[in-house]
């Protein structure tokens, strides 16, 4: 993207979720957010890497589209195990099942971030994975957990940022990413666009 954007009041989020958000907040961005109103894509021919970078292109263009001033941010979040994605669980039931799946196993967290400007005439995509690492999960500590957190708005059933000593035992990689938003990468991007 060839513009510097001067204003940082024309930074938008394209994101409902209350993590990017808050990870935008700490590092001191001063944003707007716009909720988009697209259809995530689901195809299970594209890669992980592609698949997050696509939907995350989807949600920034949609709102770029309505403020052609601004610079928009879109992410998509996938959790990764075996090559196969694992969303957002529909009952308690799945949520337990998925975090059965994660015990003991290392998967990956693949976020795809779009940065658009021009209303869509300036688009940039990349992803960020990271490695997560979980304890050996008994039943009783899948249950804890869950009565601990909200697991159906979080895709893989489980937060890092919330309770996660009780299943994870290691990240490697970024840390914000498997939050919802890879802020190191970020940074980098938005300091080359906006200046």
């Amino acid at each position: 993207m060839k513009n510097k954007m001067e204003d940082k009041s024309s930074l938008i989020l394209a994101s409902a979720s209350p993590r990017r958000s808050e990870l935008m907040l700490e590092a001191g961005y001063n944003f707007e957010i716009v909720v988009p109103d697209v259809a995530e894509a689901h195809d299970e021919s594209l890669s992980c890497e592609d698949l997050t970078v696509e939907n995350a292109k989807l949600k920034a263009l949609a709102v770029a589209r309505l403020r052609v001033e601004a610079v928009v941010i879109g992410a998509d979040t996938l959790v990764y195990l075996d090559g196969k994605p694992i969303g957002k669980p529909r009952d308690l039931d799945e949520a337990a099942e998925m975090l059965r799946r994660l015990s003991g196993r290392t998967h990956e967290v693949c976020t795809g971030v779009a940065i658009v400007a021009g209303g869509g005439s300036d688009v940039h995509g990349f992803h960020v994975i990271s490695h997560v690492s979980f304890k050996v999960l008994s039943d009783s500590v899948i249950r804890d957990y869950h009565s601990r957190i909200q697991p159906l708005d979080k895709a893989g059933a489980y937060a890092v940022q919330d309770e996660s000593a009780m299943i994870i035992e290691r990240v490697a990689g970024s840390w914000s990413n498997v939050k919802g938003l890879p802020m190191e990468r970020l940074r980098e991007e938005l300091a080359s666009i906006m200046g």
